[in-house]
């Protein structure tokens, strides 16, 4: 086949075959097709988009492209949970535990920040020693021992995806939906999964903009995954304004940690409930004790111990990863918080060193923004809209026409 000519194809509105799209795929993950072919491709499927039948043929052929993960017979009931992405979104790192308190099996494979949305690898890494890298065979001794781990995509697990995934965040493709549909469900179904309910975001933090947007979304994924065996929910949440008190990446652990101590940001509570309750065997009544009475605390810091992490460090990690420079955003008015615009929050997180601009940038783990104030709250003359952690002056004067933005005072 001819790459060249399987890029005019899609370009012009063509449809892909099977046979077509499987070797756009293994090409590319051999290395055989370049980078900058497969980012034509992508580009052309972002504006002509993808039938449902090249969808499920480019999940399939993503899934197959590395490990697809087999359980002993009679293991329990398989769930998991994926969402779109958003600003300060942390409920995987408290619905992951939460869920295995239930005796079902959380074998979650996640990914790192995708344009101005925080990943849950990343924030995760901020954990001292955390390791997302462990191999199948010690993530599978892990989910028989605590019933889940946590780790990215291993070299075996959806190669293609991994691929994509990066080459997408820098070339502006990322809001595809056909190619969103395809990587979030390859990396999902590669986990063999029973039960999946999908946290699709819509707004302006979100890369679906508009409610219709995400419902279509939540479709499509939906379908793909009834078509390859899974029972898959969803709901759809807004992203106008931040979830919880915190973005950036140790800010948003330390509130992880608040909540799974019976604490926390409400908003964020009620969406780990809302999505627990549609995959987990046990009610949402017991789920919300296991939050409560340190169940689900217990069973965080056993995976963090299992995956080589400091558990120790949870409960100070905010002085582990201090930020050199804190400043309030103070509001120059009294009033009700009237705006917090969660896609200007992001960006600002990613121009701190919170997020990638590029792909081989490093994360600052210290950085972001925390005490965020919610629409509806009051706030007084001189009261903070949040508190910024910066590295230094330079990253706080770099972010502060963003944020004066972002806030609005009713």
């Amino acid at each position: 086949m001819h790459v060249p000519s399987l890029i005019e194809k899609k370009r012009d509105g063509g449809e892909l075959s099977a046979d077509e799209i499987a070797f756009l795929v293994e090409g590319f993950t051999d290395g055989e097709i370049r980078d900058y072919q497969m980012s034509a491709w992508a580009m052309a499927v972002y504006f002509r988009g993808m039938t449902p039948a090249e969808t499920q043929h480019l999940t399939a052929a993503m899934m197959n492209s590395g490990f697809v993960l087999k359980y002993p017979k009679g293991s329990p009931l398989k769930v998991d949970k994926h969402s779109t992405g958003g600003i300060g979104d942390k409920t995987s790192i408290v619905l992951a535990p939460l869920l295995a308190c239930s005796g079902a099996w959380v074998p979650m494979i996640s990914g790192r920040g995708l344009g101005i949305t925080g990943g849950t690898l990343d924030k995760l890494e901020s954990i001292p020693g955390f390791n997302v890298n462990i191999d199948e065979r010690r993530a599978l001794a892990q989910l028989q021992s605590i019933g889940v781990f946590m780790i990215g995509q291993t070299a075996d697990i959806c190669p293609a995806d991994k691929k994509l995934y990066a080459l997408r965040d820098v070339t502006g493709t990322v809001p595809s939906q056909a190619l969103i549909v395809a990587s979030i469900m390859s990396k999902k179904l590669a986990e063999s999964l029973d039960r999946l309910v999908l946290d699709v975001k819509f707004g302006s933090g979100a890369f679906m903009k508009t409610r219709r947007e995400a419902e279509q979304l939540a479709t499509a994924m939906t379908e793909v995954g009834k078509l390859m065996g899974v029972q898959v929910s969803h709901l759809l949440s807004a992203m106008d304004q931040p979830l919880g008190r915190a973005v950036g990446n140790a800010l948003e652990i330390a509130e992880c940690v608040e909540i799974l101590q019976g604490g926390g940001a409400p908003d964020v509570v009620e969406l780990v409930l809302d999505l627990g309750e549609k995959v987990s065997p046990a009610p949402r009544q017991q789920l919300e004790t296991w939050l409560k009475d340190g169940t689900a605390w217990k069973k965080f810091a056993s995976l963090v111990y299992a995956q080589d992490g400091d558990a120790s460090a949870l409960e100070h990690l905010l002085e582990v990863h201090r930020a050199p420079v804190i400043q309030p955003l103070a509001s120059k008015r009294t009033g009700k918080v009237a705006k917090m615009d969660a896609a200007a929050i992001g960006r600002a997180a990613v121009l701190l060193g919170a997020g990638r601009q590029r792909t081989e940038d490093v994360i600052d783990h210290a950085v972001g923004f925390s005490a965020i104030k919610k629409i509806g709250e009051k706030i007084g003359k001189g009261e903070p809209f949040l508190l910024i952690h910066a590295r230094d002056e330079h990253g706080i004067a770099s972010v502060l026409p963003l944020l004066e933005q972002a806030c609005a005072v009713g």
